[in-house]
């Protein structure tokens, strides 16, 4: 018998839930409270490659959604891996793996060979945040122009927009500079 079938009259919650339980016994992880998210598990980032294959092999979590980061300042990056069993009776079943990784160097094991589908996200979450996945078979530019520099998602990076153009919404309506043709009153009147 599967784990999934010890979920079978459940309700699609339920099952999730019971999913992330059993994934977190099995690679030491820590269920993590996520109100109105899926359940979540949080595992070491030594052990990434090896849940998300264990949830795959063991839980049928057959289709990955999505990767990406959070940039999490002072502790590093959260990375998250978006799994879904979508052929189970009554629902899809969902699970949000999360771990975490320094700042100063961060790095994971590729799961490419896990999920075939990780190979765009991966190469996104490396462009955008920083993040190398060891292993991956080609980590190159997929949306930023050849020769940028730095990380967009990463809190640091300054928007250069943003720094040259003053914001338009002061929150007193009177303290903005008259537009040109617009009287400097909140009312319009003179």
């Amino acid at each position: 018998m599967s784990d999934r079938d010890d979920l079978a009259g459940a309700t699609v919650a339920h099952r999730s839930a019971g999913a992330a339980q059993r994934l977190a016994a099995l690679v030491d992880g820590v269920l993590a409270p996520a109100p109105m998210a899926p359940s979540t598990v949080d595992v070491a980032s030594e052990r990434w490659h090896e849940s998300l294959q264990l949830a795959r092999d063991r839980l049928e979590m057959s289709m990955l959604d999505w990767i990406t980061a959070v940039d999490e300042q002072d502790v590093g990056f959260s990375v998250l891996a978006h799994l879904a069993a979508v052929d189970v009776p009554g629902g899809v079943n969902r699970l949000l793996v999360r771990t975490r990784v320094p700042r100063e160097r961060p790095r994971l094991s590729s799961v490419v060979d896990v999920f075939p589908a990780a190979g765009w996200h991966e190469r996104e979450t490396a462009e955008m945040f920083g993040v190398e996945f060891t292993g991956h078979p080609g980590l190159r530019s997929l949306l930023l122009p050849d020769g940028f520099t730095g990380h967009p998602l990463r809190k640091e990076f300054e928007l250069v927009e943003r720094a040259r153009v003053l914001w338009p919404g002061a929150a007193d309506p009177a303290a903005r500079p008259a537009h040109p043709g617009q009287d400097a009153s909140p009312t319009g009147d003179p």
